[in-house]
């Protein structure tokens, strides 16, 4: 991807009415990135795509100027589930996020790895690695690939540590086919401290060493609600969090990561306009106005 004058910057966005409509909430916001569903997160089937409807998305796709469209799988589905009807439905629904994806040209669809449910680390990375082996099969010549999301490490998910991605992606056939899509309320609640210019050094260099800037496709830029190690996945508004605007200010600055996609997915239900907030917040970070600049909530 080229290199962007401003941030390459954006949210979440609803798919209400059909995924075609996204677009026009992400500009209505200012972003020139998004991320979406693919269907309704929390079913897990849904009616294949019609051609009208693959057909709009293309369309408003190009006549939106929007560079960068991530989407985002399904919550019931766990990669690390043993042997189960849970598992089978996982890869199979898995399977139809790449369809999606494939289908509407979507490069990146993002997943949290799975849980391993109480059977060990070891237990469900082999059985994520066994998951994406299979996927890998069933979707041969496809460019939209799996990016693995980095967790908060909530019970027993995998994820929290930049060692499981590695893993996985170093055990499996086709690791070109996979990506990692870093979370920072994640990183934070996973115990990676980054809230000073020494501690973002540290932990964003121990970061890029382990993973290879290469393989961090998109990075999700919320704050924490809980605190450092807490590994408790909750999302706070950007600077009104335990992470802080000094950690936002420093990840805008990386030139590491200008060209990386970075995603907003803050609570949206109080302020309505969180994400236009949080968007302006952001760019103040990155064009290094002076912290007067900084948008209010209220």
């Amino acid at each position: 991807m080229k290199s962007a004058k401003e941030p390459l910057l954006g949210a979440h966005v609803s798919i209400a009415g059909g995924v075609q409509n996204a677009f026009e909430r992400g500009l209505k916001i200012g972003a020139n990135v998004i991320q979406i569903f693919l269907k309704n997160a929390s079913q897990w089937k849904a009616k294949p795509y019609d051609e009208g409807t693959i057909q709009s998305f293309k369309e408003n796709w190009k006549r939106s100027g929007i560079l960068f469209v991530s989407a985002h799988d399904s919550y019931l589905i766990n990669l690390a589930a043993p042997p189960s009807l849970i598992r089978d439905k996982s890869i199979e629904a898995m399977r139809d996020e790449l369809d999606r994806a494939e289908q509407l040209g979507i490069g990146c669809v993002v997943t949290h790895p799975g849980s391993h449910g109480g059977d060990g680390e070891s237990a469900g990375i082999q059985r994520i690695v066994e998951a994406i082996d299979d996927l890998h099969s069933m979707t041969r010549g496809y460019n939209a690939r799996v990016c693995l999301e980095a967790t908060a490490g909530q019970g027993t998910n995998l994820g929290y540590r930049m060692e499981h991605l590695v893993e996985i992606m170093q055990r499996t056939q086709r690791p070109e086919r996979l990506g990692v899509c870093l979370d920072t309320c994640h990183l934070f609640a996973a115990g990676y401290d980054f809230r000073t210019p020494k501690k973002y050094a540290g932990a964003f260099r121990d970061i890029k060493k382990v993973l290879g800037l290469k393989t961090i496709k998109l990075i999700h830029v919320n704050d924490s609600r809980k605190s450092l190690g807490s590994r408790v996945d909750r999302h706070a508004h950007i600077g009104e969090g335990e992470i802080g605007f000094q950690a936002f200010r420093l990840l805008m600055r990386d030139p590491d990561f200008a060209d990386v996609p970075k995603i907003l997915e803050t609570p949206k239900e109080e302020p309505p306009d969180a994400d236009l907030i949080n968007m302006e917040r952001l760019r103040t970070a990155a064009a290094k106005r002076n912290r007067r600049d900084w948008p209010r909530t209220g």
